[in-house]
């Protein structure tokens, strides 16, 4: 599909004569549309266009390889013509999330997709850091985040509260803190891909910033659940991934009036006039389940 669409933003890049015009008119930002140019000059191994402040006109490659993405292009559509027959969402998607969000619930809802929608195969790439949806063929990648990359079209999908938590070990050795700035004086678990060091927490209408430090950071959340789980400090930790812990008396809550900025849950893709069916059709499963939670006023959402 990433080639498809290459084809297609040269094509309208030639007919609307700029890349800003041809991103506009797919359904996507000019970042990315300079993005599916640039590979599409990389899988040829040439340069397609010359470029100019006022105008922008074809190598003689561009030509020849314009008239092939002409024809990559009329056979998608063709394809899609048929498709749109059919009712049934289908085909392989790709799709990309963080890993805690993975374990704790999507794993265990893609099943439920896939009964739902059988004709559909997920090809799930967990990693907790940021990837090129072009380069990796990606579908829809799933984020945990408040600023999102602007080249993307996004749609929030669920919420994702946050708060404090340590094992019972940890605090029995260590007391609890009473306030935020006594966070200072205990061994703090960071999360190297959102916060760090500094933690922002929330009482009411008073806001408060705490440098924290311990003897344990990591860019995997799940591995960042399991330390705190091990008694190894205090960490902060969406609750879709510890509020059973704490029913359970695994964890327990620290600062529990003072909480973290909540961050929502998105789903990115390209072009909204290019998503595929299947990908339409899991954005709107996660909405759905998301919808329903609330109804039931969980604060564990996605």
């Amino acid at each position: 599909m990433d080639r498809i669409m290459a084809a297609a933003v040269l094509l309208k890049t030639v007919e609307r004569g700029s890349a800003s015009a041809a991103a506009e008119e797919l359904g996507m930002s000019r970042a990315m549309a300079s993005r599916y140019i640039a590979s599409i000059e990389e899988w040829s191994g040439t340069r397609l266009l010359h470029r100019t402040t006022r105008q922008l006109s074809l190598t003689s490659a561009g030509e020849r390889v314009l008239e092939l993405c002409r024809e990559i292009v009329r056979v998608a559509d063709a394809v899609t013509e048929i498709g749109v027959h059919s009712d049934t969402p289908h085909g392989l998607l790709r799709v990309t999330a963080p890993s805690i969000l993975a374990e704790a619930q999507l794993v265990r809802q893609f099943s439920e997709f896939e009964a739902r929608y059988p004709q559909i195969k997920i090809d799930l790439q967990i990693t907790d850091r940021s990837v090129d949806l072009v380069q990796d063929r990606i579908d829809i990648a799933i984020r945990i985040a408040n600023h999102l990359d602007p080249s993307l079209t996004a749609k929030r999908v669920g919420a994702c509260p946050s708060r404090l938590y340590a094992s019972a070990e940890y605090l029995a050795g260590g007391g609890a803190p009473t306030s935020p700035e006594e966070l200072k004086n205990h061994k703090c678990l960071t999360y190297t891909h959102l916060g760090g060091s500094e933690w922002v927490l929330k009482k009411d209408a008073n806001e408060v910033a705490v440098t924290v430090a311990g003897g344990f950071q990591t860019n995997d959340a799940v591995a960042l659940r399991r330390a705190t789980l091990s008694g190894l400090g205090i960490a902060m930790l969406p609750r879709f991934a510890a509020d059973e812990e704490v029913a359970s008396g695994l964890l327990s809550v620290v600062l529990p009036d003072w909480e973290p900025r909540s961050l929502g849950i998105h789903a990115l893709y390209v072009s909204r006039k290019q998503l595929p069916m299947a990908a339409r059709a899991l954005i709107d499963f996660m909405s759905e389940k998301n919808a329903g939670v609330a109804r039931l006023g969980s604060t564990v959402t996605i």
